[in-house]
């Protein structure tokens, strides 16, 4: 297949749509469902993310994309109890490394994963399949199907999942092409590979990055890869538990993926765990009620009137100061930045979900000053020379 029709662009309005190869064959094959052009962005730069994961750790890889940025991105450790019932999957028993790899990526930020256009570095086997067959998703590309998680997939939606087969071998080439207002834009592919030689130049007095850190800071930059820019990501034990995605600012990136991290460890507190929600509430309800009820506007479903549509009982709030004292057991986390941080201020905030270890470019004029922040609080920071900026 050389060239597919689309039924529009990224909207309605926009008539004629297709995607298409100027030499050879698209690189993809349509099992079940019809692409949209958004779908297939998502489906690009996810496929690419995790063939690159997949690469840079031994691991099965997955990402749940959403609007050309992903929401979460893993590779495929084991998980925990507590992350098994955060992640809904504790019912499905022990998981295969690719389906441990999907239930990280699309459980740290179940907000955004929601409706997702999912890609897997590896076969999505039926473990995989029981996962995204009960979740909201619009599509998924993997590089082959089980005969039975096929047939699975094929019944979401309608029969009308979105499901893609793709040519593992295919290279594009080297040189890359998009036009923007009539304007044809050209540049070289940013095939720079993200190794852990790019850790080398650590700047800060604390010296020491593990390897388990050194594994989480490079999948923090192979996600920045793929994320709109500017763009921030925390990561802690093999997956991105906090994505800022196409922010202006680079303190406000930090914030918003700070923000993300700090809800996803909340999530693992006896008082999350513990909610007594009503029998029968549907998973996509319970994030939404968790998402508030952790949220400065808990009220919102705790206040008389409303809890009951939740809650067998009226749970108890989350206060500010117990969120706080749970947050600061928080630890070992990384951070990857896709540009130099300008301030000691990101840091800072970084600090407060936990940061220790930290990727960055560096080149700031106030390099120094950050340099400076991360040895108050015995972080270790490693100038990578690299800006990742994807757009």
């Amino acid at each position: 297949m050389k060239e597919l029709e689309l039924k529009y662009g990224c909207n309605p309005n926009q008539k004629p749509a297709k995607v298409f190869m100027e030499e050879g064959e698209l690189p993809i094959t349509i099992l079940n469902g019809k692409p949209g052009y958004i779908n297939l962005l998502d489906a690009f730069n996810g496929w690419q993310l995790v063939k690159e994961l997949k690469e840079a750790t031994g691991l099965a890889a997955a990402t749940s994309f959403k609007h050309v940025s992903p929401a979460g991105a893993a590779v495929g450790v084991p998980l925990s109890e507590v992350e098994k019932k955060i992640y809904w999957v504790s019912d499905l028993g022990d998981l295969s490394e690719v389906a441990t790899a999907y239930a990280r990526a699309r459980g740290a930020d179940r907000m955004s994963s929601f409706g997702d256009f999912i890609a897997l570095s590896d076969v999505c086997d039926v473990d995989t399949a029981r996962i995204i067959k009960r979740e909201v998703s619009d599509g998924i590309i993997a590089p082959g199907f089980e005969p039975e998680a096929l047939e699975m997939l094929k019944g979401k939606k309608k029969g009308n999942y979105c499901i893609l087969q793709m040519d593992p071998n295919y290279v594009p080439a080297e040189i890359e092409h998009k036009q923007v207002f009539g304007v044809t834009f050209e540049q070289g592919r940013n095939s720079l590979k993200m190794e852990k030689s790019l850790l080398e130049n650590v700047v800060t007095d604390n010296k020491e990055i593990p390897d388990s850190a050194k594994r989480d800071l490079l999948i923090a930059l192979i996600t920045l890869k793929y994320t709109q820019s500017n763009s921030v990501c925390y990561v802690k034990g093999g997956q991105a538990i906090g994505i800022g995605a196409g922010q202006q600012s680079r303190i406000h990136c930090t914030r918003l993926a700070g923000q993300k991290a700090d809800n996803w460890y909340l999530r693992q507190s006896e008082k999350v765990l513990n909610l007594p929600f009503k029998e029968g509430l549907g998973r996509a309800d319970r994030d939404n009620c968790i998402d508030v009820y952790m949220g400065d506007e808990c009220m919102d479903v705790l206040a008389d009137g409303c809890w009951k549509r939740y809650f067998s009982e009226k749970p108890a709030e989350f206060t500010r100061e117990e969120k706080r004292a749970w947050l600061d057991t928080l630890q070992d986390v990384a951070l990857g930045s896709d540009a130099f941080f300008p301030f000691g201020d990101n840091v800072e905030r970084a600090h407060k979900s936990g940061v220790k270890y930290i990727a960055q470019p560096g080149g700031s004029v106030r390099d120094d000053n950050v340099i400076e922040t991360c040895n108050k609080y015995d972080m270790a920071m490693a100038f990578t020379g690299i800006r990742l900026f994807h757009h």
